[in-house]
């Protein structure tokens, strides 16, 4: 029986909901706070550069695909996509690491850190993918409501796994310090330090070194253009600016919500915003979770974003640039154990013009910095300026080429803007970490506890952080909704 569904929000997870609420025939409202669709994925162009605001990284081409195909459509329906040779760059003070886009190249660059750690590699990400095929078939496509959806064959073969960290395991393979940062390094789209991550997440491994990374021509807010075409080939109406002020309840019933003072009524209603702030969004006897619940959760860091116009090309770069020329360990703990602003951060660039000519001017270069900072923490003017000047000149440092006088377009983003933007927790960029204690079932849930009709969905619940999960929570809220009507 077809229902009526409104659904808060129109990032990746609500676009997906959507789209498979809409093919099950319901009639499905998106509402949207913000002047354009995508949650955090948005778009900023200004003077012939073109900046994804948020998501960078294409990982997982197979969870798309999958998205995809479940409508008998594909990705190359949408965008035109292109693996990226090599996939990134590590700086350190004394040296680069190049991945390469292939398991040989990989293993030639390990083997020039440290010999026979090839062998040893390719093992690993051996048993990594064999993780990512548990991962994928058995344990994210589980709506996170029972512990026995964790017990499966393959699992309890593996249980040693979920009580070892992915620290130790590297570090019982590799001894190289920066061969240890590489193979960590993927656990950070997690949410998570390392030591506080299963090793059986070390499916990111071969997420990474085995399926490859990609760039669709245009940038990643291509995806959020396919996802709304999509939603609205299948009779999906989508409202921005129209922020939700309430969800209203009778009964102990979601009977619909409140936007720009007016009534709007539904069978069924799905938030893809902010979980917390979601629930704010009732009245608190309708509110599953407390302020010290949120609080005592570990979430996945914030961040100081810069998006950069140059007015030349750069040297010495690829597509995706880390720079893991300081502590590691320290700036995590800076991040986790006694949040405060980082006294020497790891930080991230991406260049998509490197790969693709769209995304800036000719003969100019679109860069994106960012700096993994705690949630929560004080964002001013000032700090933005200091920490800018403090990664610029390393940047200058470690790639050998003078580009501060260089830049045309400067714009930042950090924890502030993540709470106006995105009504964020803290202002956090990326949801609730995936530690072992905030894993499937013990994640907030799909569905509330406390009144009917009412679901959620998105990088607070499950399967967890990320663009991928995100595509997969709307696929298992929208199951979810089926079984309960």
């Amino acid at each position: 029986m077809s229902k009526k569904i409104i659904i808060i929000g129109s990032g990746f997870s609500a676009l997906s909901a959507s789209c498979y609420l809409a093919k099950e025939g319901h009639e499905v409202a998106i509402y949207e706070k913000n002047d354009t669709v995508g949650g955090r994925a948005r778009q900023l162009v200004r003077d012939g550069f073109t900046f994804d605001i948020g998501p960078s990284w294409y990982w997982m081409p197979d969870i798309f695909d999958k998205f995809f195909k479940d409508f008998n459509k594909k990705t190359s329906d949408y965008y035109q996509l292109d693996k990226l040779s090599p996939a990134y760059k590590i700086f350190f003070s004394d040296d680069v690491i190049t991945i390469g886009d292939q398991m040989d190249k990989i293993c030639e660059e390990f083997e020039r850190i440290e010999k026979g750690s090839s062998v040893r590699l390719r093992k690993f990400i051996k048993t990594a993918q064999e993780n990512y095929d548990i991962a994928i078939n058995k344990i994210v496509l589980r709506p996170g409501l029972s512990p026995f959806e964790l017990v499966t064959k393959e699992t309890v073969l593996r249980v040693d796994q979920f009580f070892k960290t992915i620290s130790q395991q590297v570090r019982k393979d590799f001894k190289n310090p920066k061969l240890v940062s590489t193979l960590e390094f993927p656990v950070l789209f997690l949410g998570a330090k390392p030591s506080k991550t299963p090793s059986f997440y070390n499916f990111m491994n071969f997420a990474d070194f085995g399926l490859g990374t990609w760039h669709p021509k245009g940038g990643m807010y291509e995806i959020i253009k396919a996802m709304r075409s999509l939603a609205e080939e299948l009779g999906v109406k989508i409202h921005t600016n129209s922020p939700v002020e309430k969800i209203i309840v009778s009964n102990k019933k979601a009977t619909g919500i409140r936007v720009n003072g007016k009534e709007m009524q539904a069978d069924v209603i799905l938030s893809g915003a902010d979980y917390h702030h979601s629930e704010t969004l009732l009245d608190k006897e309708h509110r599953q979770y407390s302020e010290n619940y949120w609080e005592s959760k570990t979430f996945a860091p914030s961040s100081l974003l810069f998006y950069v116009g140059f007015d030349k090309k750069l040297k010495n770069i690829e597509h995706h640039n880390l720079f893991f020329d300081t502590n590691f360990e320290k700036h995590a703990e800076e991040i986790y154990d006694t949040p405060k602003w980082p006294s020497d951060p790891l930080f991230y660039v991406n260049f998509p013009s490197v790969t693709d000519t769209s995304m800036a001017p000719e003969g100019c270069e679109t860069g994106f910095f960012l700096v993994p900072i705690a949630p929560g923490l004080e964002d001013t003017p000032e700090l933005r300026a200091q920490y800018f000047e403090l990664i610029i000149k390393r940047f200058e440092k470690r790639t050998g080429e003078k580009v501060e006088k260089n830049i045309i377009f400067q714009e930042s983003f950090c924890v502030n803007d993540f709470k106006e933007a995105y009504n964020s927790y803290k202002g956090n960029a990326y949801g609730m970490a995936n530690t072992l204690l905030q894993t499937a079932f013990l994640r907030p849930k799909l569905k509330s506890k406390k009144v009917e009709n009412l679901f959620f969905t998105g990088q607070l619940t499950v399967p967890g952080p990320g663009v991928p999960p995100a595509l997969i929570s709307g696929k298992l809220v929208s199951e979810l909704i089926a079984m309960n009507n």
